[in-house]
């Protein structure tokens, strides 16, 4: 019988257009380090993990052939920075590629917040000493900033790659146009290109397919989901009527705290149900459970990179870096998940139309940057 190591081990892929090649499996850090009862609380969850037991997660991903782990300045109010931080100081640095983010405040100072140059500058030497390393292999905003002209924020972000302190650039949680400016942008101005896009993508959030995942597919953007459970609604946990275990998760906790209890209330209708029927039956014919079928939809789509998962646990780790190689959803069954999981949206105007009027315009030189069928 195979050894669970052995059974886990990931697929190296290049991260977008790039020559990066970091495990088709992320590790996701906004788990470790304790919980602040602050306006960004929502950057944590009610099971994290200490120093100690973070140090064993990241040791057993290493083990399973994990090279990327994902974090942010603001997870923990850098906690989990500090945390990956003394970890990685006991490691070999050239052999995992760290990621993390900058956009948020970490005080109440005014100018703490946003993409000014300023800021940026400041986020990068914090997360630096933090981490407890020369550079970061990908440094990304966390999301679009109203109040910073973009050339501010890609001329600065273009100097921190001149100077050696950042390696590549990536956006997370931007529109479609957000994302087309941001590469027109940088192309014009002849600076370092972005070669990344972190997203919430899954089973229950498709509609980045419309909009943002087709700049990435033209463009060249490896795409990086985040919450690939929707906060553990894809795990098959949650039953319909059954009131919520406030330590049972981060979705839980949430309701339960009714800060982000929208996410219950906008999916748990006919539609959540629907769409779980179907990634349980697929489960059932696979011998997989609910959750990794939905991590292994993720990853045969063809713009992902990489998928991003948390774990409180090292058990919990195995199991969802057990979808990273070794077998595949067939071609039908990935139909019938496509299928069920259809967002509204993709039937609306203007994206009717749009397929309407080009299902004849086929060019093999030109091919169409078509993401899914939806």
């Amino acid at each position: 019988m195979e050894s669970e190591k052995e059974q886990c081990k990931v697929e190296y892929t290049h991260l977008g257009k790039s020559g990066l090649k970091v495990s088709n499996i992320c590790l996701g850090a906004m788990t470790f380090g304790k919980i602040e009862e602050s306006p960004m609380a929502i950057f944590s969850c009610p099971t994290q993990a200490d120093e100690e037991k973070a140090h064993g997660i990241m040791d057993r991903f290493v083990e399973l052939g994990g090279n990327f782990i994902d974090t942010a300045n603001i997870y923990c109010r850098g906690q989990s920075e500090h945390i990956v931080g003394t970890w990685l100081k006991k490691k070999s640095r050239d052999n995992v590629v760290v990621a993390t983010k900058c956009r948020f405040s970490m005080s109440t100072e005014p100018n703490d917040q946003g993409l000014s140059r300023r800021h940026i500058i400041k986020c990068c030497e914090d997360s630096l000493e933090r981490l407890q390393t020369d550079y970061i292999d990908l440094y990304q905003t966390h999301m679009w900033d109203d109040a910073t002209p973009i050339e501010e924020t890609l001329r600065t972000l273009d100097d921190l790659v001149r100077c050696g302190k950042i390696r590549y650039l990536g956006v997370s949680n931007l529109l479609g146009w957000q994302t087309q400016k941001v590469v027109d942008y940088t192309k014009f101005m002849g600076l370092a290109g972005f070669i990344s896009m972190q997203q919430q993508y899954n089973l229950l959030t498709r509609h980045p397919e419309l909009e943002e995942f087709q700049v990435c597919k033209t463009e060249g953007l490896g795409v990086l989901p985040w919450s690939p459970l929707r906060s553990g609604m894809l795990t098959g946990k949650y039953k319909r009527d059954e009131k919520m275990d406030p330590k049972s998760g981060r979705l839980a906790y949430d309701f339960e705290k009714n800060s982000q209890a929208s996410y219950w209330t906008k999916y748990a209708k006919d539609t959540y149900w629907d769409i779980m029927a179907v990634v349980e039956k697929v489960a059932k014919t696979n011998g997989k459970t609910a959750a990794q079928v939905a991590l292994r939809w993720l990853l045969q789509k063809d713009v992902v990179s990489s998928i991003i998962i948390g774990a409180t646990s090292i058990k919990q780790l195995e199991e969802n870096m057990s979808v990273g190689t070794g077998w595949c959803i067939s071609k039908e069954d990935m139909e019938t998940l496509d299928e069920a999981s259809k967002p509204e949206s993709a039937s609306s105007y203007p994206y009717e139309m749009s397929r309407f009027g080009n299902t004849s315009r086929v060019n093999r030189f030109n091919p169409k940057p078509v993401v899914a069928n939806i």
